[in-house]
């Protein structure tokens, strides 16, 4: 959704409009700063995942998704200089004004878990040697790009005064850093051993899907620059979804924990309760750290939709 940012005004205008901006293929892309901090992106990913690749230093599900992290964003930034490169914005499939953004926010959350769960469930575990090096090498060129991936949502932002994308915009961010915790915690919840014994518990799982549901395809909307599509407005309809996932999530945050962690409710309120969590075991997290992970997660989830309302609440959107 192209929108004219100013201090309390977001202003909805058309992506084929005067303002909507041409950028011709050409070398001089990479020279420019944006240009130059997406090669280190490249860069960085690449070094990344090579080095772990080179003695293959990743095993289990963390190690994975390590790997994986590393990957994508090589491909995806690799796709986005190419675009950039042979000014192909026009022709692609999804919209210039909230791709890029959209994506950098993804890559800079994906790279800041990687960053976090590859040296604590993966390295610590490593003797010394090479491949602990390349391992501990891996993780600094992870934040590397982490770093790289937030500097450049922090370039491209909405600003006062400039037409940009919806995605670009606070709320739009918001969206993005909602479902990538939607989608950490559903790891968490990966067996359904930690939730069927309870059908509150089970609301909690309903909870975190319907809201990240919907964000998805709030997101997925502006990407596809179909916000015309729906019945309500479209920005009734963000309205409508953070009002509603406050609600949602704040239900989650009082029965999450008082069902995993209160022993009236058949919980474990100590670590030391849960049997599975008597060893260490590299690429493992036991079940007592999963609940206690899914815990704080709703509690950051909510705090990003009460921020997400208060902004939606402020902002007022005016149809071109």
């Amino acid at each position: 959704m192209p929108v004219t940012v100013t201090r309390t005004t977001i202003t909805t205008t058309s992506s084929s409009g005067p303002g909507f901006p041409t950028t011709v293929g050409s070398p001089r892309a990479l020279t420019q700063p944006l240009g130059l901090l997406r090669l280190l992106q490249l860069i960085s990913t690449c070094v990344a995942f090579s080095l772990v690749a080179s003695v293959g230093a990743w095993t289990g599900a963390m190690g994975n998704w390590s790997m994986f992290t590393w990957c994508f964003c090589f491909a995806v930034t690799l796709i986005i200089l190419i675009v950039e490169l042979g000014g192909l914005q026009a022709r692609f499939p999804l919209s210039w004004r909230n791709f890029p953004i959209t994506y950098a926010c993804y890559a800079a959350l994906f790279c800041l878990s990687a960053s976090i769960i590859y040296p604590t469930t993966y390295v610590q575990f490593l003797s010394h040697g090479r491949s602990r090096d390349h391992a501990i090498a891996a993780t600094t060129f992870s934040c590397i790009a982490c770093v790289a991936y937030a500097t450049e949502v922090a370039w491209t932002r909405a600003r006062p005064g400039e037409i940009t994308g919806y995605m670009a915009t606070v709320p739009g961010l918001l969206k993005v850093l909602e479902t990538f915790v939607a989608c950490v915690i559903f790891a968490f919840i990966s067996n359904p051993y930690l939730y069927q014994h309870q059908p509150a518990l089970e609301w909690c799982v309903a909870v975190y899907s319907i809201c990240f549901i919907l964000a998805a395809v709030a997101i997925l909307l502006n990407l596809g620059d179909c916000t015309n599509m729906l019945p309500i407005p479209f920005p009734s309809f963000l309205s409508g979804l953070a009002l509603l996932s406050v609600l949602f999530y704040a239900t989650a945050l009082i029965i999450w924990p008082l069902y995993q962690f209160n022993e009236k409710y058949h919980g474990q309120p100590w670590r030391s309760m849960d049997v599975s969590c008597s060893n260490r075991h590299a690429y493992y997290v036991c079940s007592w750290d999963r609940r206690l992970a899914v815990a704080i997660l709703t509690a950051i989830n909510l705090l990003a939709y009460v921020a997400d309302l208060v902004y939606s609440a402020r902002l007022v959107f005016v149809r071109a």
